[in-house]
C-alpha cells in the first residue's frame, strides 16, 4: 500500500495527466502500479480531486471562450445517437471513448468533428509555404530566412499558438541538493538539482525547476547530455534503461520535472510560473500556455547545465515523448542552444500536420482537456483549422539547421505517424536552404526502417505509443554530432 506521503506527492501529477487525456488511463496504470494498490479512501480522494479539477479547467476554458467572443456549438446530438459517428465503433467498459476493430480511439470534439483514420477523409488542406514571406515574397537565401521568415513564423507561434513568454521572468537560483555516487557504483553519479524561482512578486505561486542529472562515473572530461522532458520510469534502485544506454556512450542523461514548473491542467493556470507572472489573475489571450511555460523551464535547466563542470552544454539534446514530445520540439524551436531535438509520438500541435484530419487534431487540443497547453488565442482555430496561420512542418523548420529526429509508432495512430512524416517532408526545403541535409525522401519508410542519413531524420517503429524502441536509433543518430564521451578505463 502506498504511504500517505507518497500518495499526496504523486496525486497531483497523476490527476493532471488523467484530466488532460482520459486516453492516458491504461498507460498510467502500467506506469504507476501504486494506483492499483490505493485504499478505497485514497482512490475516492483521487476521483474527487479529478472531478474538481476537470470542472475548474472547463470553467477557465469557458471564460477564455467568452473573452474571445467564441462559443461551442450547442445543438449537437447525443454522442450515442450521433448520425455522424463513424460506423462499427464500440465502447469499452469504464471509458467514454469509442474504438474500432483495430483499437484506434475515436472521440467527438466540442465542434462535432469525429476522429478519423481513413486517408480518403484526411482532408484537402493546403500547407503554408515555409519559404514564402507573409507578403508572398519568396525566401531565396539564408539571410532572408533568419532576418525575415523565421521571425514571422516564430511570432505566429508566440501570439496565436503557444503564447508569449514574458520578458521579465524571475531569477532562478540553482542548488545541488544531493550527489549520489553509491546507488549505481561504477555507473553513474546522480545529482538532484533544484532551481529556486524568485516568487517575491506573488508568494502564493511556488514553481521550481527540478532536474535529475546522471553523469558517467568515470568521465575524464566534459560530456554531452541528453535531457528528457518529464522523466523516466524505472523500479526503485534500478537505472532507467534509457539512462543506461546513454551512459554506455560516456554521455550524461538528465530529466526535468515539468509539473514543478507548471501543472498540466487548466485548473492550475493561476499557480506555477504562469500564475506567478500573472499574480494569480486569469490569462490574457496571447499569454503563454503550459507548453510555453515548460519551454521556459527547459531553458532554465539548460542554464544550470551550462554551469555543471561535468557537462558540455554545447552538446545538449532535448528529448520527450507524447505531450513531452511536443515540448521537446517547442523547446528546441524557442531556444537555439539545444543542439538536437527528438520529439517522440508528439502528435497534434507537436510534430504531426495539424490541418490533416487524423487521430488527435486541433479540435482535441482546443478542447477542455488540453486547451491549457496553448495560448487562449488558439481556441479561435477549433472547428476552423484552415484559419490557423502555421502548421507542424514550420515548427520543425524553426529548429533548422539543427538535427531533428521525428518518430512515431505503427499502432499509435492517434499521434498520426504518417502526418509526422509529412511534416518532416514539409520542413525539408528549409534545411536544404540553410545548407543542411534534409530528409532526403518523400516516401514513407516501412516500419522499423530508419531514415537517419540527413540532419532531418524519421523512424516509424512497429508498435504503439512509446519511445523505448527508438532509443538505440536516436543515439546512433546523435553520435554523428556528439561523438563519444570521454571516460577512463575504469568504466
Amino acid at each position: 500500500m502506498p504511504s500517505t506521503r507518497m500518495f499526496r506527492r504523486s496525486l497531483a501529477a497523476i490527476v493532471g495527466l488523467l484530466i488532460v487525456s482520459p486516453m492516458m488511463g491504461a498507460s498510467l496504470r502500467a506506469q504507476f502500479p501504486g494506483m492499483q494498490q490505493m485504499t478505497p479512501e485514497q482512490r475516492a480522494a483521487m476521483q474527487q480531486r479529478m472531478a474538481e479539477m476537470r470542472a475548474a479547467s472547463a470553467a477557465d476554458r469557458q471564460a477564455m471562450m467568452v473573452r474571445l467572443g467564441l462559443h461551442d456549438p450547442d445543438s449537437l446530438p447525443p454522442v450515442a445517437t450521433d448520425p455522424n459517428r463513424p460506423p462499427n465503433l464500440t465502447q469499452h467498459q469504464g471509458s467514454t471513448n469509442w474504438y474500432d476493430a483495430d483499437g484506434n480511439t475515436y472521440v467527438r470534439s466540442e465542434w462535432g468533428n469525429w476522429s478519423n483514420y481513413d486517408e480518403a477523409h484526411a482532408g484537402n488542406y493546403t500547407l503554408p509555404d515555409p519559404l514564402k514571406l507573409n507578403d508572398g515574397q519568396p525566401v531565396t537565401n539564408a539571410a532572408m530566412w533568419w532576418n525575415q521568415r523565421r521571425p514571422e513564423i516564430l511570432n505566429a507561434y508566440l501570439t496565436e499558438i503557444y503564447g508569449r513568454i514574458p520578458a521579465n521572468t524571475p531569477k532562478v537560483t540553482f542548488e545541488v541538493t544531493k550527489v549520489d555516487s553509491t546507488t549505481f557504483p561504477g555507473q553513474a553519479i546522480v545529482k538532484t538539482v533544484t532551481g529556486h524561482v524568485d516568487n517575491s512578486r506573488y508568494p502564493a505561486a511556488t514553481p521550481s525547476v527540478d532536474l535529475t542529472v546522471y553523469e558517467p562515473a568515470h568521465a575524464t572530461g566534459k560530456v554531452p547530455v541528453i535531457v528528457t522532458v518529464g522523466g523516466f520510469f524505472a523500479r526503485p534502485g534500478q537505472l532507467p534503461s534509457q539512462v543506461s544506454q546513454v551512459l554506455a556512450l560516456g554521455w550524461a542523461a538528465a530529466s526535468v520535472n515539468t509539473n514543478s514548473i507548471q501543472a498540466d491542467n487548466g485548473a492550475g493556470l493561476t499557480t506555477g510560473i504562469i500564475g506567478l507572472m500573472n499574480e494569480g489573475k486569469p490569462r490574457q489571450p496571447d499569454d503563454w500556455g503550459v507548453l510555453a511555460a515548460w519551454s521556459w523551464g527547459m531553458s532554465r535547466a539548460l542554464d544550470y547545465l551550462e554551469t555543471d563542470p561535468a557537462i558540455d552544454a554545447t552538446r545538449a539534446a532535448v528529448q520527450g515523448h507524447s505531450r513531452w514530445g511536443k515540448e521537446a520540439l517547442i523547446a528546441a524551436a524557442f531556444d537555439q542552444r539545444w543542439a538536437i531535438a527528438w520529439p517522440s509520438c508528439a502528435g497534434a500541435m507537436g510534430s504531426s500536420l495539424e490541418k490533416r484530419a487524423w487521430g488527435e487534431t486541433i479540435d482535441n487540443v482546443a478542447g477542455s482537456g488540453e486547451y491549457h497547453w496553448m495560448a487562449g488565442n488558439f481556441l479561435k482555430y477549433g472547428g476552423h483549422w484552415d484559419r490557423m496561420p502555421v502548421d507542424a512542418h514550420e515548427l520543425i523548420a524553426l529548429v533548422a539547421p539543427r538535427p531533428v529526429f521525428v518518430t512515431g509508432g505503427t499502432k499509435d495512430q492517434w499521434s498520426d505517424p504518417h502526418g509526422e512524416f509529412l511534416a518532416a517532408v514539409g520542413a525539408d526545403p528549409v534545411y536544404r536552404l540553410l545548407g543542411a541535409r534534409g530528409l532526403g525522401t518523400t516516401t514513407m519508410p516501412a516500419p522499423d526502417v530508419s531514415v537517419i542519413d540527413g540532419d532531418l531524420a524519421f523512424r516509424d517503429h512497429d508498435g504503439g505509443h512509446t519511445d523505448v524502441p527508438d532509443w538505440p536509433t536516436f543515439l546512433q543518430f546523435a553520435q554523428k554530432y556528439f561523438g563519444k564521451g570521454a571516460v577512463s578505463a575504469g568504466k
